[in-house]
């Protein structure tokens, strides 16, 4: 990361691989961490879309299964929204030296609206760029998650937009995350298909290399 004096994690996966388990799991221990130390550090914790009032507004549009969208409308809307994320909360909180942690960033848009949704991955990147102006995260930890469990986890909950899409839809949303993996920057893949705590300690465990900090995870008893 080149723009900012903080530290940037972006947390990645399929809908239902348990991002914002592990989003709320690893925030709690990382302000736990710095309570004990007695450091004054301070974590930011946010999502995208999402995160500023007009993004979230954009995200309950986007994400509503009333709406029909197109992909380029799709598109727009997830900039637009990320745009606004970026100047508003992500650059102010990383140069004032806190840790920041997205639950999703432009990967997402690559692996949906690019190999899911078939948007020329070039336009994509380009507007990724535009709505970020090149701010990049330090590590994205993307949680793998074959599309077959998708109907296995939270079978009861409400289902949004795009989570109502097809499995043919979701396998190639994860076939995406896969290939970017293997070819962007800073991704660190994760098996999701575990239980939450072991995944937990992994992912610590990572960002205690990265912070370069000795990051106790949250105890078993303490873990969803």
């Amino acid at each position: 990361m080149t723009a900012a004096a903080g530290f940037f994690i972006v947390l990645e996966g399929p809908d239902k691989s348990g991002k914002s388990t592990q989003a709320e799991m690893l925030v709690r221990a990382l302000r736990e961490h710095y309570e004990r130390t007695g450091a004054d550090q301070k974590i930011v914790h946010t999502r995208e879309p999402g995160g500023t009032s007009f993004a979230e507004a954009v995200r309950s549009v986007v994400l509503d299964p009333r709406h029909t969208v197109t992909p380029r409308a799709e598109l727009l809307l997830y900039e637009a929204a990320r745009a606004q994320h970026t100047e508003q909360i992500l650059r102010p909180a990383l140069a004032d030296g806190c840790i920041v942690l997205s639950e999703r960033y432009t990967l997402a848009t690559l692996a949906y609206q690019g190999y899911a949704r078939g948007l020329d991955l070039k336009l994509v990147r380009e507007m990724n760029h535009v709505a970020t102006e090149g701010l990049q995260p330090d590590i994205t930890l993307l949680l793998d998650l074959p599309e077959t469990h998708f109907e296995k986890r939270d079978p009861d909950r409400e289902l949004d937009r795009l989570e109502k899409e097809s499995i043919s839809f979701r396998r190639k949303v994860r076939q995406g995350y896969q290939k970017l993996s293997e070819t962007e920057p800073g991704i660190v893949r994760l098996d999701a298909q575990r239980k939450p705590h072991p995944i937990h300690v992994d992912l610590v465990s990572r960002v205690s290399v990265l912070l370069k900090e000795t990051i106790e995870p949250l105890p078993l008893v303490a873990a969803p």
